[in-house]
């Protein structure tokens, strides 16, 4: 049969007809082991402990963005038909733009140390199953699509703006997505009215007309929201800390300490010998299975650390971020003396976590309206939009519960 149709709850049937030579393509790249990889990649890392719908895949979420991609791309091939050459560059990078992913997605980043976009480069110019698709639909493309995902960089700014920018469609689906998995009502986007909004700027850059800026900027209230509710959620943290501070430990200790399999001593102690078949060995599985494992046979340190993560025994998390740096340094400091007085490794058990969130940069690929006659940068006709250019920056105080009470109260000393 020429067609293949994956059934998505979001965007329902998203068919495939491999008499249509870029369609071809993406078959072959989604029957690729690497792609199939990302099924065994959670699309929110260990949110699924704050929210427990939160079980979605990077596959499924890669799919949804080449269905996407395919959809903005028909309705602006309408306006300039020399995108039409443009066209299997774009199924390419939208289908691969996170192969590169480690377990647990952006948290595996943080673990482990390192960048989704340069190994997903590295695995399109390297790995054969995922280059030679590419190649044999047009030469030149494996190492375009490369250079788009690591460095941003395109034979056309239409096609880079739809894979990166401040309204892509890998935004598009995840908000929906996410929003979807993890049962928030936040990420609900009009879809339809967005991608038919999509226009050509004088410049030959990515625009919107202006019958859909109200859609722009409620999905620019969405993503602001997703971030504040879900990503940035405090459990999220709590559990990412914990995560990255296992690892850590992991490392510390050694393999004459602990047990780890040939892929996972690379990954933690022969990183500059991390090569594709160790990088594609290692997913969610592979790495849920040494905790277990360590859970098991570790030293206490490590062991306690994937007692908490496994059996969700999870810290504490108090927002400072009302504090100045210096005094959340000191509040630090009083929780790391009452964890120890509780007779708890402060180490194991007590951090700041910070983050930065941009709702919308108009410096960096900011958003232009255009109808046809005027060209206008999105924040100077919104006021709505000019209230998301101020970042919003989270702290956390991470900390045993067993010290709540006490701590609650020197805070209280402290503040006064």
């Amino acid at each position: 049969m020429s067609l293949r149709t994956y059934h998505d709850p979001l965007h329902h049937a998203i068919t495939l007809d491999n008499t249509k030579p870029e369609e071809a393509m993406v078959m072959k790249l989604i029957d690729s082991s690497p792609f199939q990889r990302l099924r065994r990649i959670r699309q929110l890392g260990p949110a699924f402990l704050t929210f427990h719908g939160a079980e979605s895949s990077r596959f499924t979420h890669s799919l949804g963005v080449f269905h996407l991609a395919r959809k903005a791309i028909n309705h602006l091939v309408k306006l300039d038909s020399k995108l039409e050459k443009y066209r299997g560059l774009l199924y390419g990078a939208s289908l691969l733009h996170d192969i590169g992913h480690g377990p647990l997605s952006h948290t595996g980043e943080e673990m482990f140390g390192i960048k989704h976009e340069n190994w997903s480069a590295k695995l399109v110019k390297e790995d054969i199953s995922i280059r030679l698709p590419l190649e044999k639909f047009s030469k030149g493309s494996a190492n375009e699509v490369a250079d788009l995902l690591e460095k941003g960089k395109a034979p056309n700014r239409i096609v880079k703006e739809l894979v990166s920018s401040q309204l892509d469609c890998d935004r598009l689906d995840y908000l929906l997505r996410d929003s979807y998995s993890t049962g928030t009502n936040y990420g609900q986007l009009d879809l339809v009215r967005i991608l038919s909004a999509l226009t050509i700027a004088p410049d030959e850059s990515l625009a919107i007309h202006p019958k859909g800026l109200m859609a722009v900027e409620h999905y620019l209230v969405v993503r602001n929201l997703m971030y504040r509710s879900v990503y940035n959620h405090r459990i999220n943290e709590v559990c990412s800390w914990i995560l990255e501070r296992l690892i850590s430990k992991a490392r510390e200790l050694g393999p004459s300490q602990i047990w780890a399999d040939s892929v996972m001593k690379k990954w933690l102690w022969e990183r500059e010998n991390l090569d594709l078949p160790a990088f594609l060995a290692n997913d969610d599985l592979r790495t849920g299975y040494h905790l277990l494992r360590w859970l098991e046979e570790a030293p206490k340190s490590l062991a306690k650390l994937c007692d908490r993560f496994i059996n969700r025994d999870l810290l504490k998390a108090l927002a400072v971020n009302n504090l100045s740096n210096e005094k959340q340094l000191e509040v630090l400091s009083i929780a790391r003396q009452l964890t120890e007085r509780s007779g708890q490794d402060p180490d194991l058990c007590c951090g700041l976590r910070h983050h930065q969130h941009h709702g919308y940069h108009p410096y960096k690929g900011g958003l232009k309206l255009w109808d046809g006659i005027q060209l206008k940068a999105l924040d100077n006709e919104s006021l709505l939009v000019k209230t998301l250019i101020t970042p919003i920056g989270t702290a956390w105080l991470i900390y045993p519960r067993e010290i709540h009470e006490e701590l609650k109260q020197n805070l209280i000393l402290f503040a006064n």
